[in-house]
């Protein structure tokens, strides 16, 4: 498969606006989640979108716009001057867990309460999950290749594959790809309660010995994927590259994932395989890490599995602690974390980790931030990303820092 450069990323979580803003306060080892769920409290959508776009967007589609804004404008695609590519060479794949649930339950109440005249017939296209690509094609005229990756907590990382895929294809010059989610509402959070997942207790701590469940959160993240040729051809600014991708399904449960892990290991050595990489050229693991008792402890046997006794020599972090799970975002936010980590030399920690769970087994669990080792001469630094999802879909992404591809600054 091609191997995609990325030239631009932009993020909106509950640490902030702007990828540099999410790298600088996850580092710091600080914690966006409040009152037991992750909001992007200092988003405000009135400060970026005109009001038609308010009014015809839900939350998610609004902060997927916003990360786009920041991601488009580091890569060059947006101002003044002739674009680099033609508008039908630029495609849009955005992923999304559920959608539009504030917009669905809004005029839910607005049937029940007066009738079904008063429902918005922008109802059905402000909540569909697809929303959030097909508002980002218009808003920038793109018109290559538009579509919605929805496969739960594994969409984002699927959509930057489904990205490299239409790179490797010859299908677009570039590819403006991510995840995003909204869905905080008492209504999300108790059917996820219910099914066991969602922390009882109001906190979430991954790998940590008191650990009890994931505590949701909101975001975007929004990366811009070139081949290296195009970049080069422009001259583009490099800020990494996106080696390897690897997916498989567990074909097991609607939602407990398979009790081997064997799957989810497969993702993550394809992954590696794809990117020419050995376990040992890892210089960080961003884990899915939920928080929850049982995917923590697969998610360590499964890597176990993939990377066999490197594994003990990889740092490893979860980013759910900082900014809750961000469901259908996490996979594209959570790249964004561990490319930041890779082009600064510095991995967050897993932030509020005191008691690391010693039944994991052996791991080298990052508690506060840490120095990442300087690269080989040509590789630059590799890490590892993993995202796994209700329904089994597992997925693995292996960035890379400038430097990993001649050419590359």
């Amino acid at each position: 498969m091609t191997t995609a450069v990325i030239t631009g990323v932009g993020a909106v979580t509950p640490l902030g606006v702007g990828a540099d803003v999410l790298h600088r306060r996850a580092v710091a080892g600080q914690s966006g989640v409040s009152g037991g769920t992750g909001y992007c409290e200092s988003f405000r959508p009135g400060d970026h979108l005109t009001r038609q776009q308010l009014r015809r967007t839900d939350r998610f589609t609004q902060l997927t716009l916003v990360a786009a804004e920041e991601a488009l404008t580091q890569a060059g695609l947006l101002g003044g001057g002739a674009p680099p590519y033609p508008p039908e060479r630029i495609a849009t794949v955005i992923g999304c867990g559920l959608g539009g649930t504030a917009s669905f339950e809004a005029q839910q109440e607005v049937l029940t309460g007066q009738g079904d005249e008063y429902v918005s017939p922008f109802m059905v296209p402000t909540m569909m999950a697809n929303a959030a690509a097909a508002h980002l094609a218009m808003v920038h005229g793109f018109t290559g290749e538009s579509l919605c990756v929805t496969s739960a907590c594994s969409s984002g990382a699927q959509a930057v594959g489904a990205g490299m895929r239409l790179l490797a294809a010859g299908a677009a010059d570039a590819v403006v790809v991510g995840g995003a989610e909204a869905s905080t509402s008492p209504l999300i959070a108790a059917a996820f309660r219910n099914a066991g997942a969602l922390s009882p207790t109001g906190t979430s701590v991954p790998f940590d010995r008191d650990r009890d469940g994931f505590l949701l959160g909101e975001g975007a993240g929004v990366l811009v994927l070139e081949t290296a040729e195009g970049a080069a051809r422009r001259g583009a600014h490099v800020l990494g590259s996106v080696l390897g991708y690897g997916a498989t399904s567990d074909a097991h449960h609607l939602t407990a994932p398979e009790p081997s892990g064997r799957h989810a290991a497969t993702a993550v050595v394809r992954a590696l395989a794809a990117a020419g990489a050995a376990p040992e050229d890892l210089a960080y693991i961003n884990a899915h890490g939920t928080g929850t008792v049982l995917n923590d402890q697969l998610e360590s046997e499964a890597l176990r599995s993939a990377l066999g006794p490197a594994l003990t020599t990889v740092p490893i972090s979860s980013s759910k602690a900082a900014i809750g799970h961000l469901l259908g975002a996490a996979g594209a936010v959570e790249a964004i974390v561990t490319l930041q980590a890779l082009r600064h030399a510095v991995a967050p920690p897993t932030a509020g980790l005191r008691e690391p769970d010693e039944r994991l087994g052996p791991l080298d669990l990052i508690r506060t931030a840490r120095r990442l080792p300087a690269p080989r001469p040509g590789r630059g630094l590799l890490g590892l990303s993993t995202s796994f999802g209700f329904g089994g879909h597992n997925a693995a992404l292996v960035l890379a820092s400038p430097g990993a591809l001649k050419g590359q600054d």
